[in-house]
């Protein structure tokens, strides 16, 4: 606990009202700024006496307090927009880093005479209409060619007042020639007529899209009506343009209108929010940022910030906002909507799919680029599914190996950091069990590693895995008993037939998902250490088998027969070395023996 600052006297004064807190340092910098609902109870939560319950960055966080400022706000969405707005100015070393580009570019309709239309990675306050950003910049010129292929509009930067055009200052470009342009500089085009036209391109980057198509084909008629049918034609282009990208951009009913949709994926390190902007069933706005936690921040308090982040960089005034669970929030001008079922389901799943790609995507750059951001999602992954207290950065697998009760040895593998450390890799000659008894065998080499662990001061591996079921797992967890040591690590068996995992005292095995890396990586724990010790099994086999053998023949001894196994490692090698190879290590009555008796059991 903080001793530095007078948290108990403090506290009394806070009220139990909305607001935004902040946490300052010994050297009066701002570390931490956050919202409440009840900013007693919230700060309160910060200086319980329980500081196990609070994580370790938390109670970090809680030791560099020496002062706490805060301000009292009407509503809880309110601090919400406070909040964002002040950790974006300040940029607090213990808040959550909200990451992307910077640079996504607008469309802008300028303030001027006769509007220009064009894309801009700046925006000025000077009265200009700017629509986006768009995450998705090939989007942006789709939309910019649609608006230049139906509304021919000037590209020119002249100043087309009525007095320069009254005066005839300028010519018509080629622009005009080549029907990209209708020539207002000659007063060729009315403003009313190109002010109708921005009229149309401004409900159609609003995604009105159903409007200004009902207008064309209300156009359309009237000129057909008329005779006028080069204009007919002309409108019916329009037409099939604008039900073109309307085709491609509709994503539901157009019923649903004006709605914001976010959902969040999170890894131990990092969160993905995405953003969709819905107008008349049109996806008009999209984009995905990251979110790097600072201080393990549950989900909701992810998305809560994302939220506010968005609405104000989009100035988006939607009145409902679909989210993938219950937010706290309340605010009576918004509706949180948690859909089960329809179109606004079907749109938080296509929210849902953007975010887990992107999510997908960037992790993939991270753990190219940083090996170790993998390792530490892989364990913090691990530490989650197995219901460990410490991340398993060293993992243990035990695996026995006999022949009809011939030859038993044991193996062990070693995985440092989710990989195989195989210098750490032992076999054990199994030295105080008779017969095919695999539960003696499993307690013999689990006492006799970690007595030695013990006895040489090393480290204990955080997760031990045992290849077989629950006798297996009793064997060894007696073993760790004796040694005083099975509450300092976690031992689990896997059982092979179903992939179960199974815990000390837990009659109910655990099912992992068949696809998922922490099965993974016990699987290659628990193969590798199989591979290891039936490599080890079957030398000693082959070695004992080719003992007995050479033990017939009259006057070689151990000694010689280690020789020779050493050097020639086969029988078959034996048989087929010459005289003098052999003699290196044979006498010469030896040598002729070992002849004889390949002769005679050829």
């Amino acid at each position: 606990m903080n001793s530095s600052f007078d948290y108990r006297s403090f506290l009394k004064t806070l009220p139990q009202k909305p607001g935004v807190y902040q946490f300052w340092n010994e050297t009066d910098e701002l570390i931490y700024i956050g919202k409440a609902k009840n900013l007693k109870n919230r700060v309160s939560s910060y200086f319980t006496t329980d500081a196990q319950r609070l994580n370790a960055k938390t109670r970090v966080l809680v030791s560099k307090i020496r002062k706490v400022t805060f301000t009292i706000v009407d509503t809880e969405i309110d601090a919400w927009l406070l909040e964002n707005s002040l950790i974006k100015k300040h940029q607090p070393r213990y808040n959550v880093l909200l990451k992307d580009d910077k640079t996504y570019p607008w469309i802008v309709i300028k303030n001027e005479k006769f509007p220009r239309i064009f894309s801009t990675r700046k925006v000025i306050k000077d009265g200009s209409t700017y629509f986006g950003p768009y995450a998705s910049v090939p989007m942006m010129y789709t939309i910019l060619g649609l608006i230049k292929d139906i509304y021919p509009l000037r590209t020119c930067n002249l100043l087309l007042n009525e007095t320069n055009i009254q005066a005839a200052k300028f010519k018509v470009c080629l622009e005009y020639q080549i029907g990209n342009c209708k020539g207002p500089c000659q007063a060729f085009q009315t403003e009313k007529d190109y002010n109708q036209s921005i009229a149309d391109i401004k409900d159609i980057l609003n995604g009105k899209i159903a409007a200004v198509i009902k207008k064309i084909k209300q156009e359309m008629e009237l000129a057909a009506g008329r005779l006028n049918f080069e204009l007919a034609q002309q409108l019916k282009e329009k037409l099939d343009s604008l039900e073109g990208y309307q085709s491609r951009s509709t994503v539901v009913s157009s019923s649903i209108t004006n709605v914001d949709v976010f959902s969040i994926a999170s890894e131990a390190q990092y969160a993905f929010v995405n953003y969709l902007k819905v107008m008349n069933g049109s996806i008009i706005q999209t984009q995905t940022i990251e979110i790097r936690k600072k201080l393990d921040e549950s989900d909701e308090e992810l998305l809560s910030i994302a939220i506010s982040e968005f609405r104000t960089r989009f100035n988006s005034q939607s009145k409902e906002i679909i989210v993938p669970f219950e937010l706290t929030l309340e605010d009576p001008k918004i509706s949180f909507t948690v859909p089960k079922l329809g179109e606004k389901k079907k749109l938080l799943e296509l929210s849902q799919k953007n975010v887990l790609f992107f999510k997908r995507e960037r992790l993939d750059q991270y753990e190219k680029l940083n090996p170790e951001v993998k390792t530490e999602r892989i364990l913090s992954q691990m530490m989650k599914d197995l219901r460990l207290n410490q991340l398993p950065k060293h993992i243990e697998c035990f695996d026995n190996s006999n022949f009809q009760g011939k030859y038993p040895v044991s193996a062990i593998v070693v995985f440092k950091d989710a990989k195989p450390s195989k210098k750490d890799y032992r076999h054990f000659n199994v030295k105080t069990v008779e017969g095919p008894n695999d539960f003696a065998t499993m307690e013999e080499a689990v006492f006799r590693r970690y007595r030695r662990l013990l006895d040489e001061g090393e480290e204990l591996p955080q997760l031990v895995i045992i290849d077989g079921g629950k006798g297996q797992l009793s064997a060894a967890l007696s073993s760790l008993k004796k040694l005083g040591i099975d509450k300092k690590l976690t031992v689990i068996g896997i059982a092979k037939r179903l992939e179960e995992l199974y815990y000390p005292g837990d009659p109910y095995p655990l099912y992992l998902d068949k696809k998922s890396e922490s099965l993974k990586i016990i699987q290659q724990l628990r193969d590798e250490a199989h591979r290891f010790g039936i490599t080890f099994h079957r030398k000693k086999r082959d070695q004992g088998t080719l003992k007995t053998e050479l033990s017939l023949i009259p006057g070689i001894g151990e000694a010689s027969i280690q020789k020779l196994l050493t050097r020639f490692k086969s029988v078959k090698k034996v048989k087929e070395a010459t005289d003098a190879e052999l003699a290196s290590i044979l006498n010469t009555k030896q040598l002729l023996a070992l002849r004889n008796y390949f002769v005679e059991n050829n």
